[in-house]
């Protein structure tokens, strides 16, 4: 007698009608009535969490969302705009923290307006330091009820490494989704988690550093911020918002295509930081202009490597400094002294030496 194939094993192990448990277990292994689809009362999902300026949402209740962001583009104080927002409308808010600690998280909620009171009784700030199990599940499942609404993972990568499982590796990204923010969803709040982008910007496309299923397995909204001006003490911080991933629509659609292939705008992030310590911020939409295309952000990027230059820079010395393609290098380079941002002065061996005359602040695309 022969020994059995897998698949004979597989198909032996399922009864031949299912058990009266089996019935009434919850499970996603039932089958999808489309009759709300067919006629016609079936409605997409809304992004009600998290406002721009003139109204437009962010995140859907109970889905998966991101920012992806390099260092100093606020992705913090963007997770933490919207849930001064959720308190100030009577709901809860649950942070789990992998980055910093509860002092740093707090003083950002008081400087952008949430009462003291209100973060103490429905701000709902975990730190932990081990991987979930039934014990963690047990000590958040009181707090992700109503009124919660949202719900912030800070610190993907770190996460992940406290799980014990790997950034670069879809499976091990896989098998954290379902463990921790697809758990957290199911919930109801919207989730966000907050991840690094890969340095290398003409590289990393719209990923986050690591696996590409971080983007894949959100069914919510993926954003990138692109830092502009860094927040510091005294001084106004500036981020632009772009969608990388939108599965249900509707917050594209209140973006702008972006130029030249780039992510659709959905707004910029503006912090202004004053000086009694508070913080006003705002999020205006994007504004289409008329006109020739202009590569502000190779521009900026352009400025900054002659305001940070020793001396004044040749052409090539531009170009070995400014990543990209040479030609829209060249071409950022020709706007920003015809604009009268940058100087040229005639060098040795007939080179056209540069030299920053004022920073390039415009970051409109």
């Amino acid at each position: 007698m022969t020994a059995p194939t897998a698949r004979e094993r597989i198909l032996a192990a399922v009864p031949a009608q299912p058990s009266e448990a089996a019935m009434t277990d919850r499970t996603t292994w039932q089958r999808v009535d489309l009759g709300p689809v067919l006629d016609g009362t079936h409605s997409a999902p809304q992004p009600t969490i998290g406002r721009r300026d003139d109204g437009a949402g962010l995140f859907y209740p109970g889905r998966l969302h991101s920012i992806f962001a390099e260092p100093e583009a606020m992705k913090t104080w963007l997770a933490l705009t919207v849930a001064t927002a959720e308190l100030a409308l009577g709901n809860a808010v649950m942070y789990l923290d992998f980055e910093d600690e509860e002092g740093g998280i707090v003083s950002r909620l008081l400087a952008l307006g949430a009462p003291a009171a209100a973060i103490a009784e429905r701000f709902h700030y975990f730190r932990p330091d081990g991987p979930l199990g039934d014990a963690g599940r047990a000590a958040l499942a009181p707090y992700l009820t109503s009124p919660t609404t949202f719900a912030v993972i800070d610190g993907v990568t770190e996460a992940m490494g406290l799980f014990g499982l790997k950034p670069k590796d879809d499976t091990d990204v896989a098998g954290f989704w379902r463990i921790l923010p697809r758990w957290l969803a199911e919930q109801g709040p919207a989730v966000l988690l907050l991840d690094h982008v890969n340095k290398d910007r003409e590289s990393r496309g719209r990923w986050a550093t690591g696996s590409q299923h971080k983007l894949s397995g959100l069914n919510g909204c993926a954003f990138v911020l692109e830092n502009i001006t860094p927040l510091a003490p005294g001084q106004t911080g500036k981020s632009r918002v772009r969608v990388a991933k939108d599965r249900p629509g509707q917050v594209r659609k209140n973006a702008l295509p972006g130029s030249n292939g780039a992510l659709h705008w959905f707004a910029d992030f503006i912090v202004e930081s004053q000086l009694d310590g508070s913080a006003l911020v705002s999020l205006p939409a994007p504004v289409q202009r008329d006109g020739p295309f202009r590569p502000t952000a190779l521009m900026k990027r352009v400025s900054d490597a002659l305001a940070t230059a020793r001396e004044p820079l040749s052409v090539r010395g531009v170009l070995d400094r400014v990543s990209g393609k040479q030609d829209a290098v060249r071409r950022a380079l020709a706007l920003l002294v015809d604009e009268g941002y940058v100087s040229v002065t005639p060098g040795a061996r007939n080179a056209q030496l540069h030299e920053s005359k004022r920073p390039f602040t415009d970051s409109t695309d």
